[in-house]
């Protein structure tokens, strides 16, 4: 057994906890006693990172270092220094040689360790880079990584780094599993903050630099926030956010001109609608002077945009960029645009199609302070999808990739889905838009188009229940959302490694075990859901729960054109939507041509007969078939693989993860007998095995 002392509590701390190994016998060393840390700056940020050295240094070592201005006062003993280049701090100067490294970055930092003046140091050209430093050193420190020889220069590869709260005025929050929001109640920004602060210390422990504060779905309550009446409520949160370096935004109403504005129209083409955004941007940056600016979704699910008056999303969102341009403000505008439904005897009507319609024609024509924000699917969030066309495909602007982090079709928190491996192969896909090489994080980055705005951004998973993510493994999430939008060079194994480390200590059965949990758990849930690339099948009005026929995006209750011959939807250029075209050389190729499709795409791109042979040589009826009997043991092995934790864990964090993973073993048996008896009865072809499906 570990002499680590474990977390307590219900996981509120989350990855913050920093557990203190509990005496020098412990089989992992304990930490060096850093009874100092010397910083001369007194900005806010840079007091931030000071005061989290403190806090987490306090909880490895078990009492509060001396904070002090100079070196004198470490008297010899270990220390800490910190500050940037030639911001007052000899110790850092002296560690690094008078030759600080040329991060190149406001963000970036150096950490630095010294045994002749017994100091780590952490340098950088701005505050924001001491937290990110602090917040780096901490990690080091909880997983017990080796201080020795330290000599680490890191800086982000996306400027932009953003979380998408989808939270309602009314507390409620859109596609939130894990209780009410943590910003609002009642129709108002909540009093007491300090749980918004500790989300803040979250996101700036992961390098995250962004945040818009409420729902990109934006009805008449939320539109007041960008009025005098709201706007210093909503100042007293971005003074928060700012303390971490993190910007913050607010997502828009298109027609907020006419809905609290008294106009008649919200033409982006008017003079009137323009002069009153102008008058909106100045009053917002009066009070927040750090405002980031707007998020908007116009023009789809029934939310207004340029369209109603014959403008295309260039007008709309360079008339809201004019008004932000003075302050430095940007306008990211959201790609998912469509408003088509499917009737199942209409087989080229193409929703994925829709966003490279839509922008592509486009690209050129936005200004340089306004940033697409496109889905990384050409859907929505599905637990398998190909990577969005339009990524790449407008190299002339601004563009970041979206995520999801709330499980909307992954299981929604009540299962088990580690999601940076399935982010990891988006970032990694090449879109071949310049030839090989042209990577997704490439473009996201900004670097293969020469962009100086790129980035990626996510929608939150988090509310108020006491450990955040209401199930406590969907933390991992939320922390390999900020590692990866660092540093998309992470793997999916290291990233599970850390947050593991950092969340249970340093032991290694726990460790082991939560990390193989994590890492297998994306394919599980994928085979006992959604088949072959098909997705969609759930209940349309809350996305949980198997459904075949269900999805409100078809008008006719089908997305999968399931009948008795087959299965999948056509989109190749010969006989379907024309969607495989969409894709460069030989990605195109490859989508289009049944042979090459890969088999986890398949049904996403063909229609196949379900005796169609996948590349393994087993049936696409008998595959669905056996995925969903495997995809049952496998969630059941989750839950003994948990079990075997018992004893070595906090009880209460046990329990809380044993319950969900008990219930994902239940649902995981209704997916099995609800799917496969559907395809039994559609196809008439029996499981080959003979097992009962029915």
């Amino acid at each position: 057994m570990s002499a680590i002392l474990q977390p307590k509590g219900n996981g509120y701390e989350a990855w913050l906890g920093y557990p203190r190994p509990a005496s020098a016998s412990s089989e992992h060393s304990p930490v060096t006693p850093y009874h100092s840390i010397i910083a001369a700056e007194q900005d806010e940020v840079t007091g931030t990172a000071v005061a989290e050295l403190v806090r987490g240094l306090s909880s490895l070592l078990g009492s509060a270092p001396l904070v002090a201005a100079d070196a004198l006062s470490a008297a010899n003993r270990p220390c800490i220094a910190i500050g940037t280049w030639g911001g007052g701090n000899p110790l850092v100067e002296q560690v690094f040689g008078g030759d600080p490294p040329r991060l190149a970055s406001p963000e970036g930092y150096a950490i630095r360790s010294s045994e002749a003046h017994s100091c780590i140091a952490i340098g950088a050209d701005a505050p924001a880079g001491l937290l990110y430093g602090a917040f780096h050193l901490l990690r080091l420190l909880g997983t017990g990584a080796p201080l020795e020889a330290l000599d680490i220069s890191s800086k982000p590869a996306n400027r932009l780094r953003m979380i998408n709260q989808w939270d309602n005025m009314d507390g409620t929050i859109e596609r939130g599993y894990a209780g009410a929001s943590i910003f609002y109640e009642q129709n108002r920004i909540k009093d007491d903050l300090q749980r918004v602060e500790d989300y803040a210390r979250m996101l700036a422990s992961v390098g995250l630099n962004a945040i818009s504060i409420n729902n990109v779905n934006v009805f008449a309550v939320e539109t007041r926030l960008i009025t005098a009446e709201m706007l210093p409520d909503v100042a007293r949160v971005a003074d928060i956010f700012r303390k971490y370096a993190i910007r913050s935004f607010l997502s828009i109403n298109f027609a907020a001109p006419m809905e609290i504005g008294g106009l008649d129209t919200a033409d982006p083409l008017d003079p009137a609608v323009r002069e009153w955004w102008r008058e909106r941007a100045a009053e917002i940056y009066a009070a927040i002077p750090d405002f980031g600016g707007f998020l908007v979704k116009a023009d789809s699910e029934h939310r207004p945009g340029p369209f109603t008056y014959g403008r295309d999303h260039a007008d709309g969102s360079n008339m809201l960029a004019e008004a932000l341009s003075p302050y430095g403000g940007l306008v990211i505008w959201r790609c998912f645009v469509y408003n088509c439904k499917q009737d199942w005897r209409d087989r080229k009507t193409d929703r994925a199609r829709a966003a490279y319609d839509h922008f592509t024609p486009l690209d050129g024509r936005f200004h340089d302070n306004v940033i697409l924000q496109i889905k990384n699917g050409p859907m929505d969030f599905q637990v398998r999808e190909p990577v969005s066309p339009l990524i790449g495909a407008i190299p002339a602007t601004h563009q970041v990739v979206e995520f999801q982090i709330a499980q909307e079709y992954t299981g929604q928190q009540r299962h088990l889905c580690y999601l940076v491996p399935q982010w990891k192969q988006v970032l990694d896909f090449d879109t071949l838009s310049r030839g090989e090489g042209s990577t997704v994080k490439a473009i996201a980055d900004g670097s293969l188009y020469g962009r100086a705005w790129g980035g990626i951004a996510a929608v939150s998973n988090i509310g108020d229940d006491p450990n955040w993510t209401g199930h406590l493994l969907a933390q991992a999430n939320l922390y390999g959302y900020g590692r990866l939008a660092w540093n998309p060079e992470l793997s999916a194994e290291d990233i599970a490694q850390e947050w593991a480390q950092l969340t249970f200590g340093p032991m290694e059965p726990v460790v082991e075990t939560v990390c193989r949990m994590l890492l297998d758990s994306w394919s599980i849930y994928e085979s006992y859901t959604a088949p072959l690339g098909v997705g969609w099948m759930v209940n349309p009005s809350h996305h949980y729960g198997p459904n075949v026929d269900g999805y409100e995006y078809s008008m006719w209750g089908t997305y999968h054109f399931a009948d008795c011959g087959g299965i999948g939807v056509d989109r190749t250029t010969a006989t379907g939507t024309g969607y495989a075209a969409q894709y460069n050389g030989s990605n195109a190729e490859r989508y289009e041509v049944l042979e090459s499709c890969p088999d986890e795409l398949l049904l996403f791109f063909h229609h196949v007969p379900y005796t169609h042979k996948l590349h393994s040589g087993t049936s696409v009826i008998q595959h669905i078939y056996n995925a969903h009997f495997e995809g049952v043991e496998q969630a059941r092995g989750l839950l003994a693989q948990w079990q075997e934790l018992e004893g070595r864990l906090n009880e209460q964090l046990y329990s809380q993860v044993a319950g969900r993973l008990k219930e994902q073993a239940e649902h995981a048996c209704e997916w099995r007998d609800i799917i496969n008896t559907y395809f039994w009865r559609k196809s008439g072809i029996p499981d080959e095995l003979g097992r009962v499906i029915y």
